[in-house]
Parts: structure tokens; sequence; C-alpha cells
């Protein structure tokens, strides 16, 4: 935690949400308003090109069958394997998820190094799931009825209503990740609608750094009157 959060006047927000809520027009709105991005799922595939120390060890554990051609991991075909099954799940997130953290924090770091008073969004789609969200701040819910996620999703992905709700069942709930919220964009109006919300969430960011740098004034306790 310590890692991520660092020592200067940085402010970490994860922006989380559920599949098909709309995360990515609302980080990329964040970032023209003026923070920069660490994105998890950017991270995810980074750490497993190749030669690196995750990719050898979902080889080593999964075999070669989970490799395309060109030797990059299958994702489709890996997330197949352990859509269904908790023990390879977890060992997959074992190889996965302490190497995302560890460079999330280093570019956290490069970020805060340039601009020590930077709001720096970190998009992270299963935050609530993992239980990281102590590691931040400030936690931003990018918010849609469970009804438009499944629509959405059938509509992206040309898929029946009875995969799209078999998708939704392996996250939590998007209502039950309200209660960890301390922003929430609901996105299920217009881009003109969201932007709007964006906007007014940005400047409560910006209240959350100046109240930041103002140091807190040790308590007096008041002597009592004796008689």
């Amino acid at each position: 935690m310590k890692a991520m959060r660092g020592k200067d006047n940085r402010l970490l927000v994860a922006v989380t949400g559920g599949i098909a809520s709309g995360k990515s027009a609302v980080t990329k709105m964040l970032e023209e308003l003026g923070a920069p991005i660490i994105d998890y799922d950017v991270l995810a595939r980074e750490i497993v090109q190749p030669g690196k120390p995750a990719w050898k060890d979902i080889v080593a554990c999964f075999g070669e069958r989970v490799l395309k051609e060109d030797r990059q991991i299958d994702r489709k075909k890996l997330s197949h394997i352990v859509f269904r099954n908790t023990e390879k799940r977890k060992k997959l997130e074992g190889f996965t998820h302490p190497r995302i953290m560890e460079e999330a924090d280093r570019q956290a770091d490069e970020i805060a190094q340039k601009n020590p008073n930077a709001i720096i969004q970190v998009a992270v789609p299963l935050l609530i799931e993992i239980n990281i969200q102590h590691k931040f701040h400030k936690v931003l819910l990018v918010y849609v009825p469970r009804e438009t996620q499944i629509e959405r999703l059938m509509k992206r992905d040309a898929i029946t209503r009875e995969a799209a709700e078999s998708i939704l069942k392996a996250q939590l709930p998007i209502d039950e990740k309200l209660k960890c919220a301390d922003f929430v964009i609901h996105n299920e109006g217009t881009l003109e609608e969201t932007r709007r919300q964006v906007e007014q969430v940005w400047e409560e960011m910006k209240k959350c750094l100046k109240c930041a740098k103002v140091p807190k004034m040790p308590k007096v306790e008041k002597k009592r009157k004796t008689k």
C-alpha cells in the first residue's frame, strides 16, 4: 500500500465498474482533464509478453497449449481454462497480480516524480473482487444498472442473453460495488450527461488534493479548571 501511495502529495483514484459499464469512456474524459492513467488491463498484457517471468510461469503451469503460433499467450483459451476452475484461476492470479501491482507502483512513482501533486487514475476492472481498494485514496465507480450491462454486452459481443448473464455472474454485482465508492458516475445516459458528471467529480478530486496539502494541527487538550 505504501509503495503505491508514496510519500508525496499524489492522489490515487481507482476507477472501476462492471463489464460494459463504460469505464473506458470515463477514463478518457478524466485523462483529457489532466489525470494520467495507469490501466491494469494494459499492464496485464505487458507482463505476459513472451519470455517475461509471468509468461514463463503460465506456460510451465498450463502448458504450450495456451500459446499462439507467435508464442503470445492465447488469452481467450487461457480464460476458458480458468473460467470455471477456481484453483486454476487462483494460480493464474498468483502469477499475474503481484507483477501487475509492481509495475503499477513503478508507473505511479514515475508520474509523481514529474508532478508530486498529480491526480492519478488507475483503471482496475476487478478492484473490489480482488480486494485491493485499500491501495488507493479514493474509488470512482462507473455505474449502470444490471439490465443495461446485459443489453450492452449482448450487443457488443453478439452473444445471447444467457451468455451475458453467465459472464456477469463471474463478477460482484455492480450494486454491491456502490458500498465501496467515494465517487459514482451514472453512465446509462448520453455522453454529454456523463461528461458533466466527470467534470463535477474532477472538481471534487482537486478539492481532495487541496485538503491534503493543509497540515493538520495537533489537538491541544484543554486544561481542567481547578477549584
